[in-house]
């Protein structure tokens, strides 16, 4: 049988929509497919337009220290990525030619900087939230690429992507009040695209026998709403969004306080942009020109 994940994404690289770049899960995109990610975050950003947010853009990189408090090093060592750099001198430097050269790893002649890959988008807000939120608690629109050691021929696993997330900072009603707010506008958005979705609790690929436990608690709690859609086989749906109550997590180790002093709870919903523009080519063709008429003017009206 045909793999459906390989067929549909050679089907994008034949259409020009993306660009190979040598290893699975790697690709560039094209003029055709950013129209479709702009268009979309052009839609997320007028449902938003009533939250007040606070617009903050990061680099697709952050201190390793900020990884070990939010510990995502123990929860996700497997799709975390570190950047590695050469600080040695002339005679380490002539034996890491020498390799290349030879066709050896030279790898080992790098050593790991002080910061890794943003793995989540929101990860880089929290440290810069340190402190008492107002009342009613804060929120932001946070977009930017991230990064999971996950390589795949399905397009829609990539290890470098972008997220649009809304977060909240505040108290625990207000955030569980949040995720579900963006749960429904989402499912409303991302519907009225002319996409088939649905709601899922789902939970996280926490690793190993803790990480199953963490798993199960997250589920049981309700903490974690996919929405899902088919892009590649319809009997494996893809999440292109999921809401998130977090407690206090991210609150905790960076000191984020609630108006009335009690620790903070955080909340976001996390839109895959490249997955959202996967799913309406799969689900409309590969020619946004010759997508229904109502899609179009949602989208470039």
């Amino acid at each position: 049988m045909p793999d459906p994940y390989r067929t549909f994404r050679d089907e994008l690289l034949t259409a020009g929509l993306l660009v190979p770049c040598g290893a699975d899960g790697l690709y560039g995109r094209s003029g055709r497919f950013e129209d479709i990610v702009d268009a979309v975050g052009a839609r997320i950003t007028a449902a938003a337009l009533d939250q007040d947010a606070g617009v903050i853009r990061f680099p697709p990189v952050v201190p390793r220290w900020v990884v070990e408090r939010t510990g995502y090093h123990q929860s996700f060592p497997n799709l975390a990525g570190s950047v590695y750099s050469f600080s040695g001198d002339d005679t380490e430097h002539a034996d890491l030619v020498g390799r290349a050269a030879g066709g050896e790893d030279w790898r080992g002649a790098l050593r790991p900087t002080d910061v890794m890959l943003c793995s989540a988008a929101c990860h880089p807000l929290y440290p810069s939230c340190s402190g008492v939120q107002p009342a009613g608690g804060r929120r932001y629109d946070v977009y930017g690429y991230v990064f999971r050691n996950e390589p795949s021929v399905d397009p829609a696993r990539m290890q470098a992507f972008r997220q649009r997330e809304l977060v909240y900072l505040g108290d625990s009603g207000g955030a569980r009040a949040h995720r579900d707010l963006w749960v429904d506008r989402g499912l409303d958005l991302l519907g009225g695209l002319g996409l088939i979705v649905e709601p899922q609790v789902a939970s996280d690929p926490f690793f190993g026998r803790v990480g199953r436990l963490i798993s199960s608690s997250q589920q049981e709690q309700g903490l974690k709403i996919e929405i899902l859609t088919p892009i590649c086989a319809a009997e494996a749906p893809t999440a292109i969004a999921s809401g998130n109550c977090h407690l206090d997590h991210f609150a905790e180790p960076f000191g984020i306080r609630t108006a009335s002093g009690s620790v903070a709870h955080t909340a976001c919903i996390g839109f895959g942009m490249e997955r959202i523009a996967l799913a309406l080519l799969s689900r409309h063709g590969l020619d946004p020109g010759a997508w229904p008429l109502a899609v179009r003017d949602r989208l470039w009206a």
